[in-house]
């Protein structure tokens, strides 16, 4: 697939961190990012238009395939060129793979921003929030909450505060794609090789986001069901987009499940519980009823809601099992490993090898 305009690398993002991994092997080897993942095949945008490039199953089968924001560097290929190196990623946004596999799945990669979202119409709820931005802080990537929909409250006040509350420190931006009402607030945090990432549920109007900040009908959209106010999932795959004004947006299908794959995050969204765990008598405290908890006496005190101690609770519970299903996988896959070398060695005397 060409046709597509030429662009920079560097409007495309590219910058130092991504040069420094190249070497006089890569001369023949064509840079460019992925904009699309079609299977066996991904978009790739680079300074000579947008290619279409087959994907080895080398990569895929060592879980190193590339996802929308990933820098490649592509080798001429018949029909299509091929990806030979996936370049090394600045940041990611990453989830425990959905069902009963523990195996972490990046849905984005090198973005800048993630732009948590939340509909008020019936989708916003703080817990969900803190749980994105663990999710967001572990990849190294700095958030921003967009509250959608504003136009449908009478005062969206309180719902700004209720996220505020769930995200200290964090810029919390109410808007309305229908109206243009705070579109402007985000245009302003997509400078020029900027990219940031749309992380939310289905329905909460991202893709209506998208649409509104290119300016045309992109993305496909659809009404959330009156029934419950859940969203449908239109959106099929996450794409990249190069916005008019500089800067890239990555959307994708709104998540019905976001696992945490670790707690590399935790500390960063839960930032004023951590601060008052470092006054516990213990330095182990785990804020259930130890003698001279700070955290306990500020939630009795009233300088802590008591939903945001649980909801820390909640997750510290979760990376916890999620560490020890991730120890038991790697310690059944390493006893495989060994298993097949075993296998070799004794087919190898059989055959007289050694």
């Amino acid at each position: 697939m060409t046709g597509s305009s030429a662009v920079s690398l560097l409007s495309l993002g590219w910058n130092e961190f991504f040069s420094a991994q190249l070497s006089s092997d890569d001369a023949a080897l064509a840079p460019g990012r992925v904009v699309a993942d079609h299977g066996g095949r991904v978009e790739v945008r680079h300074e000579g238009g947008a290619s279409l490039a087959a994907v080895p199953g080398r990569l895929r089968a060592s879980g190193a395939a590339p996802v929308a924001g990933d820098f490649v560097l592509l080798a001429p290929g018949r029909p299509d060129p091929v990806v030979a190196r996936v370049l090394d990623r600045r940041t990611r946004l990453s989830r425990k793979a959905a069902g009963r596999e523990t195996a972490e799945q990046v849905l984005a990669a090198n973005v800048d921003l993630a732009f948590v979202v939340q509909g008020l119409d019936g989708d916003a709820s703080p817990r969900r929030l803190e749980r994105y931005l663990a999710a967001v802080y572990a990849g190294g990537i700095r958030p921003v909450v967009l509250l959608t929909k504003v136009d449908l409250v009478p005062d969206p006040a309180p719902w700004v505060e209720a996220a505020a509350g769930a995200a200290p420190g964090v810029e919390v931006l109410p808007l309305s794609a229908r109206t243009g009402e705070g579109l402007d607030a985000v245009r302003a945090r997509l400078a020029p090789g900027v990219t940031a990432v749309l992380a939310g549920s289905s329905g909460v109007g991202k893709s209506t986001l998208v649409n509104a900040l290119l300016g045309e009908e992109v993305q496909a959209t659809a009404a959330v069901r009156a029934s419950d106010r859940r969203g449908r999932h239109v959106t099929a795959e996450r794409r990249l987009f190069l916005l008019p004004g500089g800067g890239a947006l990555i959307d994708g299908p709104g998540l019905r499940e976001l696992a945490l794959w670790d707690d590399a995050g935790l500390d960063a969204a839960f930032r004023e519980v951590v601060a008052l765990a470092e006054l516990c008598r213990y330095r182990d405290c785990r804020h259930e009823g130890e003698p001279g908890c700070a955290v306990l006496a500020a939630v009795e005190a009233g300088r802590l809601a008591p939903d945001r101690l649980e909801g820390m609770r909640k997750l510290v519970r979760e990376a916890e099992a999620q560490a020890m299903r991730r120890d038991a996988g790697a310690a059944a896959a390493e006893r495989r490993r060994w298993k097949a070398i075993h296998r070799e060695v004794r087919r190898g005397r059989k055959r007289g090898w050694w």
